[in-house]
């Protein structure tokens, strides 16, 4: 073995051009198919970590103006959303899951001396389960039932507005002014908004009280259960339409009248979309590898045709077919071997460089208030692809170096080394 192989480094060292071509085919096939797979990797984890901030399964309503005419009623009227509307989401429609009224307003929040205007948020206990407020161990707790059906004045705050009210001190316990209400502090939400500026959060009721005495709103979000495809989601919001038109009196068909925005159903095109981008790198990696492989095939059929006077001589001195095979195909194997490896490491080595860049440079961005949303993330791809890559080629060297060898061991030796 020991034999072969420095015969293998000395033909490799005398051919130094020739192995270099065969090494960069190998590198580049591997090298390329692993940055385009974690490029479409990247892309695909980008987009969806900012579905899986909230609930994907999510639906919100908003109500509208009408815009045609209704059983007599004229069009232009402000249509808004009551009690009633929640209740027959939670018990009409089979599909619901977790429901939430909420209610905006901004208010001055202040603590001591320290004032800001925030946004005030009405809304009930699913509304933590649905959006992803995180809530850490130790920063209390988010609004629950009893808050609701004694109207407690309890606020939830995000980390943003404790860290400008409270300026290091502990904000659990502690009474904040929201304009002339005091209201406990039970609970902080570290969860980073991609959109928007700081919020607080209060029991729906309590909102109701005090800034909506009319009991009417004009959002409602909740969570489906069952809808895997875009045609049920389609179907499902048609009949959502019919359902919100006979209790609030508008033509199902006026879609003036009622906003739904269905993340599910948008979440269902996403990956299609994004399965469809998967396959074309990957078509593009394989072809790329393919084309890695016919480099090799056409080097190592170069490099047999050169030394059939070689393997003439061999055989007329007593040299086994068997021996001849096994030298040009463990050649053909260290070939596709180290510089497939050599591809896959620096494939991978970029896409973990890129993955570093971005995560530092993420971590050193300052919180801002405007859209944060994530377009490419984590471009790293699985190892096991990058080996499979590399072990197809060099199956595929070996085969490359075996065909031609075969083929040349079959000669005559008398023929072989009139070979010029």
């Amino acid at each position: 073995m020991n034999d072969h192989l420095q015969e293998i480094f000395q033909t490799l060292r005398k051919n130094k051009l020739r192995t270099a071509l065969t090494g960069l085919s190998v590198s580049w096939g591997i090298f390329i198919l692993i940055v385009l797979l974690g490029a479409g990797n990247g892309l695909k984890n980008g987009v969806t970590s900012n579905f899986s901030e909230r609930a994907v399964n999510r639906i919100t309503l908003w109500s509208g103006t009408t815009s045609m005419t209704h059983k007599g009623l004229k069009s232009g009227r402000n249509l808004q959303f009551q009690d009633k509307e929640v209740e027959l989401i939670k018990n009409d429609i089979n599909e619901s899951q977790l429901v939430t009224a909420r209610i905006d307003r901004t208010q001055t929040i202040s603590f001591g001396t320290e004032y800001g205007s925030y946004n005030i948020r009405g809304v009930m206990p699913e509304y933590m389960e649905i959006e992803g407020v995180v809530i850490n161990p130790g920063n209390g707790r988010f609004i629950n039932g009893l808050d609701l059906e004694e109207n407690n004045k309890i606020i939830v705050l995000d980390n943003k507005i404790v860290e400008t009210l409270f300026e290091g001190k502990s904000a659990l316990g502690n009474y904040v002014k929201v304009g002339a209400l005091m209201f406990k502090v039970v609970g902080i939400n570290t969860k980073k908004e991609q959109w928007g500026s700081p919020s607080a959060y209060i029991p729906f009721s309590t909102a109701q009280a005090i800034f909506n005495p009319s009991k009417k709103f004009s959002q409602i979000t909740f969570t489906v259960n069952g809808l895997e495809t875009k045609e049920e989601n389609d179907n499902f919001v048609e009949s959502l339409r019919s359902l919100m038109g006979r209790s609030l009196n508008f033509d199902p068909k006026d879609r003036q009248a009622l906003w739904v925005n269905n993340a599910q159903a948008e979440y269902i095109e996403s990956q299609k979309i994004f399965g469809g981008i998967t396959i074309f790198v990957s078509i593009i990696g394989i072809l790329t590898l393919i084309a890695g492989i016919v480099g090799v095939s056409n080097i190592m059929l170069v490099s047999v045709k050169e030394r059939t006077r070689e393997i003439g001589i061999r055989k007329a001195i007593g040299a086994p077919p068997s021996s001849i095979l096994k030298s040009i195909i463990l050649e053909s194997l260290l070939i596709t071997a180290i510089f497939g490896y050599i591809g896959m490491i620096l494939g991978i080595g970029l896409t973990e460089l890129i993955n570093f860049v971005m995560e530092q440079s993420a971590n050193g961005q300052p919180a801002s208030d405007g859209m944060q949303m994530s377009v490419f993330k984590n471009p790293t791809i699985n190892t096991g692809y990058a080996i499979f890559a590399t072990v197809v080629l060099i199956i595929a060297g070996i085969i490359a170096g075996y065909l031609p060898a075969r083929k040349a061991v079959k000669i005559k030796p008398i023929e072989a080394m009139r070979q010029e």
